[in-house]
């Protein structure tokens, strides 16, 4: 029986109950009234039977108590599982931020507030003020999995946002990245090498980043990570590392160079210490800027190769060629660089599967969405292989295609059962379809040339005309006419 007593030091009454788990429980009933203390802790009671059989669902309860917590104590918890799952802290403070911005917003204070309605009515606030759309799928995926996880966790009882779209941002893309040409990439190189030092690096060494981010497509943070005991420059296939701390799918990467690059990067790291940066490079913040001034002077460069004035050089000077931005509006950052590795080996016809390796994407989609465009068209050489890959050569026009037309339209004409025809036709098409073995370089078409084609009889229920039988639909008149089979 549930009973009520006072602790010494306080003026509030405790009741004192069993649980629905046979557990004795202490809790203070808040209230200094002793009637209305022993009701409380009689309701205590009550409600502990109703859940020991079964009509009160305890997990039902306890997730109700969950959804009615303040939301900031879900979002603290969840901060620490971005945090233990190895995320940076970069994209834990970005997440978390766009949580709270959302919630914010949307008035949302206790995980049972979250709906799709007032989630959606913030993404709209977001595209009226002209947002683009990768930015606002950005902050909804991370409401979403935030969403998710409480679901997981047994927090809320369902997710609020299971049903709610993310805008495409293939719709709406801002931020078109060209890539550098490999031309540009030779004045670019050049005038690097020949220019004064930018932000605190040295010419050689710009050379060195550009070349070694379009080599590998590691990304600016994973260059600036690079330690000299990352990179394996001896072997036959040189190769750079990274940790998976470092990159941004937290995988270890492991991308091949060329003998050359492997050469020159061997010379700059040969007196550095083993914990030193492989580059220096400036602020994050920089390196676009970086980029974009050695683009300039390489530019001027190929404009002074011709004579001021002349037709050429007004032809040089409305190009885009070595231009921040091209004329689809393309745009030429740092992070350039790494599509132009991807670009590169897809316009080198490399398959797809091998882009996506050297790129580290996390789908194949997302790689063919990048370069898929830039992959030269296999379709007109694929159909050209179907004749070797049957057996045939391909026909010359006014030979073969006229004699299998003969053959065609005179068994068109050729009376029921004639055996003769048949033959005759049968002899048609083998000439006509199977050149002669010298001319093709296909086993099995040597052997089918060498062996006769034999006639196989078609079923008796198939000879039958139409006409015979009124009650089936009128076909097409049938002879008896052979299917030749090659014996190989």
């Amino acid at each position: 029986m549930a009973s009520v007593f006072k602790r010494k030091g306080s003026d509030k009454w405790y009741g004192s109950f069993i649980d629905h788990a046979g557990k004795r429980k202490i809790r203070s009933t808040g209230t200094t009234d002793r009637r209305a203390a022993d009701r409380i802790a009689h309701k205590w009671e009550a409600d502990a039977a109703l859940r020991r059989e079964g009509v009160i669902d305890p997990t039902v309860e306890r997730v109700a108590g969950e959804a009615s917590k303040p939301l900031t104590e879900h979002i603290a918890n969840y901060r620490a599982k971005l945090t233990a799952g190895g995320r940076s802290a970069d994209h834990v403070e970005r997440t978390i931020k766009f949580i709270e911005q959302i919630c914010e917003q949307a008035d949302f204070a206790r995980a049972a507030d979250i709906s799709a309605a007032g989630t959606h009515k913030y993404a709209v606030a977001m595209k009226e003020r002209k947002r683009a759309a990768r930015t606002i799928q950005a902050h909804l995926t991370a409401i979403k999995s935030f969403t998710r996880w409480l679901t997981e966790s047994g927090l809320v009882a369902r997710d609020p946002l299971a049903g709610l779209k993310k805008p495409s941002p293939k719709t709406d893309r801002r931020h078109e990245r060209r890539m550098l040409l490999p031309d540009e990439w030779t004045w670019l190189r050049t005038a690097t090498l020949r220019g004064p030092a930018r932000y605190g690096v040295a010419g050689a060494e710009r050379v060195l980043v550009y070349a070694t981010a379009i080599q590998t497509g590691l990304r600016s943070n994973e260059l600036a990570q690079l330690k000299p005991g990352h990179l394996y420059l001896n072997g036959e296939a040189p190769y750079i590392t990274c940790k998976a701390g470092s990159t941004k799918n937290r995988k270890d990467a492991k991308q091949y160079v060329q003998p050359e690059l492997a050469r020159e990067l061997a010379s700059h790291i040969a007196n550095k210490r083993p914990t030193a940066p492989v580059f220096k490079l400036p602020h994050l913040t920089d390196r676009a800027a970086m980029l974009r001034s050695d683009l300039e002077e390489a530019r001027k460069a190929w404009l002074c190769e011709v004579e001021a004035g002349s037709q050429e050089h007004a032809q040089r000077l409305e190009s885009d060629f070595l231009t921040p931005i091209n004329h689809q509006g393309e745009k030429l950052d740092f992070h350039a660089l790494r599509h132009t590795c991807g670009a590169w080996l897809a316009l080198a016809g490399e398959y797809p599967k091998e882009i996506q390796r050297v790129m580290r994407h996390a789908s194949i989609t997302l790689t063919m969405d990048h370069y898929g465009h830039l992959l030269p068209g296999k379709e007109a050489e694929a159909v050209t292989k179907f004749p070797s890959m049957l057996g045939h050569q391909p026909r010359q026009q006014g030979t073969a295609e006229s004699e299998v037309g003969r053959g065609r339209a005179t068994s068109a004409r050729t009376p029921k059962n004639d055996s003769a025809n048949d033959s005759a036709q049968g002899t048609r098409w083998n000439d006509a379809l199977l050149p002669a073995a010298t001319d093709c370089e296909s086993p099995a078409v040597q052997l089918a040339s060498r062996k006769s084609l034999q006639h196989s009889t078609l079923c008796d229920s198939l000879l039958s005309n139409a006409s015979e039988d009124d009650s089936r639909p009128a076909r097409t008149r049938t002879w008896d006419q052979g299917i030749m089979s090659p014996l190989l």
